[in-house]
Formats: structure tokens, sequence, C-alpha cells
């Protein structure tokens, strides 16, 4: 069965399965109360071989689902319904382990998937059985003919929450360090923006490494067969979060217009760059607001989100970049004021990569939406290098999930971006002052590097725009604050968008990270 993934109902998914209550009921088992298949030899090299043999095969879809299917409209509530026994959780009962419990099929994430246990070299499926979970007896995975497991998840200890969980195509997201689901990383992106194409995770391998969870995966789709690697863990100590040291291997079946490797995808609807819109009482709704980047030239980027009239991508090149991230900087609950979905303690996600990734791009794919139910922003690295029949690519990156990207080292970090009417608005009650057809954009800066600095020392704004003109320029210090500001307005764009750059200087130094953004008229 196969249903077009949506990028948000599979985090609905986790969540409504994360907040149902347990019943209790026993059995005995080495990893649990599970049944398990019979042991095979499995080890990484062999999974990159299978995985380089599929690729050399025709793809074979999944069947599609009947209109009869039970799955097809299945709602959320009802997926609900049907939870997993905490006594039947891989690993149950033993000392120190990491402790899995498994989703069942949904209407979302309707193909079922591999999942095995490996220990000491050898694997064994997870054999599925409807009592596995709770459920009514009226429940549609009853009355399935080949039902399964569509993913799973790593529960913290005492089993009263999940701390990372892997469902649907081939998301997967974590919420250290404050037990909050935000964004999500995939294992592959293809051709997003565009028809794209959703690889998934076929089969998963799980093996305890003390301090989490290796996790291995067989991901497949009619461009692409991968073996991935993820060795997961959590951070103890300081503001806590989660890593993920990932390796993945290749192997293309067909070409690839637009590749992502690494992608990150997260939600803006708007935020204090969106202006005067105000469609809902909150004053922002967002789980990542920028989009950070640290180049293999060393310069610090921020390019804050924003929620466009159109699909927009953004390519910015780069030889060996030192990292990437959708981040959530504002953490301020006063900024939200939702203390029901708690956007303010959403993790920030960063890639690091470990071995050199050459030429290529960040790109930022950004999706309009209407509202806080669509993931529709996606980051992710493209190689330089066109995808074609045969084409193999190893890659290592590190996935940080946490409260904070990777210091901004020597300069400061930008905080907020603000955009409203040109010239002196707020100067003068009836806006003679204000410039028509202009905007002002008020972009603020933090960081140690500006404490000792005054108003009249040097320090200025240095912007430059591929379209229109640049007024009223000025950098000064917010009262009250330890921030800086950084001021401009842009007209005269006749009709066409236009691609800003602004950094804070002083003595020809570089104060603040390079803040970039695309104006639309």
């Amino acid at each position: 069965m196969s249903f077009t993934p949506h990028r948000r109902h599979v985090l609905t998914g986790v969540l409504a399965a994360s907040v149902t209550s347990w019943t209790n009921s026993a059995r005995a088992g080495s990893v649990g109360a599970v049944a398990l298949g019979s042991p095979e030899p499995f080890s990484f090299d062999k999974l990159k071989e299978r995985a380089k043999a599929l690729s050399q095969k025709a793809y074979v879809p999944p069947p599609q689902p009947s209109k009869s299917d039970p799955l097809r409209d299945m709602t959320f509530d009802t997926f609900a319904q049907a939870v997993y026994r905490p006594e039947m959780e891989l690993w149950h009962g033993i000392a120190g382990a990491q402790t899995v419990r498994l989703f069942p099929q949904g209407r979302f994430y309707a193909e079922p998937v591999g999942i095995h246990v490996l220990e000491k070299g050898e694997a064994r499926e997870v054999i599925y059985s409807p009592d596995l979970f709770n459920m009514p007896a009226n429940h549609p995975l009853r009355t399935l003919k080949s039902a399964g497991f569509a993913g799973f998840r790593l529960m913290s200890r005492g089993g009263v929450s999940d701390w990372l969980a892997y469902l649907g195509a081939s998301y997967f997201r974590a919420s250290d360090p404050n037990d909050q689901y935000g964004g999500s990383a995939r294992g592959l992106a293809i051709n997003t923006g565009r028809p794209e194409e959703f690889p998934r995770f076929t089969n998963f391998w799980l093996e305890q490494n003390g301090v989490g969870m290796n996790i291995y995966a067989l991901l497949e789709s009619q461009s692409v067969v991968g073996a991935y690697r993820m060795d997961s863990r959590r951070i103890e100590g300081g503001q806590g979060g989660a890593l993920q040291d990932i390796e993945c291997e290749l192997y293309f079946r067909a070409p690839v217009d637009l590749l992502g490797i690494a992608p990150l995808t997260g939600m803006f609807w708007y935020g204090e760059n969106s202006g005067h819109f105000r469609g809902d009482w909150r004053p922002e709704v967002h789980d990542c607001d920028g989009l950070s980047m640290w180049t293999g030239a060393n310069e610090r980027i921020w390019r804050p989100l924003a929620n466009p009239p159109r699909i927009v991508t953004n390519s910015f090149t780069d030889d060996n970049p030192k990292g990437f991230g959708l981040v959530q900087r504002d953490r301020n609950f006063e900024n939200y004021q939702d203390d029901s979905l708690f956007y303010d303690r959403r993790p920030s996600m960063w890639v690091e990569p470990l071995t050199g990734w050459g030429k290529g791009a960040v790109n930022l794919v950004q999706l309009p939406t209407t509202n806080e139910t669509e993931d529709n922003m996606v980051a992710f690295w493209t190689p330089e290098e066109k995808v074609v029949v045969g084409t193999v690519i190893n890659s290592k990156y590190r996935l940080y999930w946490g409260i904070n990207t990777p210091p901004a080292g020597d300069v400061g970090r930008i905080v907020a971006t603000r955009i409203g009417l040109g010239g002196l608005g707020g100067r003068d009650l009836d806006l003679r002052h204000t410039k028509p057809g202009a905007r002002k954009f008020m972009i603020d800066v933090e960081g140690k590097v500006l404490d000792d600095l005054t108003r009249y020392g040097g320090t200025h704004t240095v912007v430059t725009t591929s379209r229109g003109t640049i007024s009223g320029v000025e950098a000064f210090p917010v009262v009250g604050t330890q921030r800086w500001r950084m001021m401009f307005d842009l007209s005269d764009l006749a009709g066409e968008p236009a691609d800003l750059r602004a950094f804070l200087q002083k003595d020809n130094v570089r104060l603040s990270e390079t803040w970039i953004y695309e104006a639309f008229p």
C-alpha cells in the first residue's frame, strides 16, 4: 500500500501516539516479550552490498491500496487507539538498555517496514502481531491481511515519553532537550519544490550502543537505493540535546535533478519579519526561524526564514562547508504565547560534515503556507557533481538536535529581523515622514564582541542589494539591551525581488554574522 507522505502528517502521528495511556500484560523474551525470526548474519558492509545489488534491478513500487482498504480513511484518532504495550517493548526490563516501542501502520504511513534486532552480528526480525498493541476489537488494523510496523521510537527512562522517532517515508525527529518535537530530518530529499520523490526506509536494524542506539536502515525509491548507519545518543549535561553520527552510501538507478543530502524540514508560518500580518492570535508561529550556515571560508551567515508568495529555492554555493541548520533562535515564550504547542521549546537542527563534502550548495526551499500544519521549509546539501545512472555517493555527517547551534565564534549573532514602512515612521504620528513604496529593515545583533562599542565609535552597517535603492543606513545600540541594531530602507524594486546582504563592521573588521534576505515587491 502506498500513500503520498505529508510532512506534517508524520509528526502529528508521532504526537498522537505519544500522549495515549498504556495498559499492561506480560510475556518473556530476550529483548522483551516479542517474537523474533531466525538469526541472520548482518553488518554494515553487507547492507551496502544489498543496496548496490538492489540498485541494479528495476524498482518495484509498493502495491496501491484498494478502495476498500481500511487504512485509506483511518483518522488520527483511530490511529492513536492502537497503542503499543509498554511491557512488549524491545529490550524491556534489561538494565541500562535503550528500550524501543513500535508504531503500527496508519493512513499516511501505510507501507509496512521490517524491524530487526541486532546483537553480536546477528539480526532477527521482529514478528508483527496485533497482540503487541492495545486497541478496540473493531479497530481497522485487526482486519488487515498483511499488517506490519510503520516505525519505532526510542523511549526515555521510565517510558513516559520518547526522544527519537522514525515514522513515514525517511522522516525522523528528536524531542531533546525539552521533550518537545519540532522540525524533522530525512534520509534523503529528491527534487524538493518540484514534483517530489519521497524515498522511504524499508527496513531497520537496531543495535544497543551503551548510550543510545545504532540504527541501520535500507532506503529505496525509483531513483536510488541507500544503506544508512545512524549512531544515536543523548547528550548528558549542559543544555542537553541529541547527536546522530550518520553515514549513508547511495547507489543511483536513475538521474536526479536536485539531490538533497542531510535534508532538514521545518515550519514557518509567520514571525517578527512578517510585518503587519496577524492571521492568528499568537505573535509568532514557527518551529524554526532561520537558516544558519558556516561556510568553508569561515563566514557565518544567517538567513531569516519567510513565508514566500510562491515556491522559492535559494542556492548558496560553497566548498567544504563547516555546517548548516534550520534553527529556532527565538526562545522567548512571550513572543509565541503558545502554552500548548510550545514553539519556544522546539529543537534546532544542525548538520556538520564529518568528511570533506567538496563543492556544492546549501539549498533552501521555501514553500508558501496559510497555516501551521505544513512543514514548508527544507534545507539540504547538494553536491556539485550531477547524479546520473550508476553514481555512488558516500556521505558522513553529524546531526545535532538542541537549543543552540555551534557558537558564532568571534562575531555577533543575528537575533531578530523586523520589516515595516520606510522612512521615519514612529517619530511622527501622522506618518508624514514615511516613504511611499519603501520598506524599513531593522536587524538586531547580540554578542560579547559588541559589549565595548559606542554609538559614535566607528561601528557602521554595510548593506548591499541586487536591485533597488538603499537609503537611511544606520547602526546603533538598542537602549536598555545588550543589542545593536542595523537599519536601512529599500525602495525602487520595480516589481522584482531583491537579494540583500548586511553586516556590522568597524575598522574593516566584520563584527556580526552576514545577514542575507530575499525581499519581494
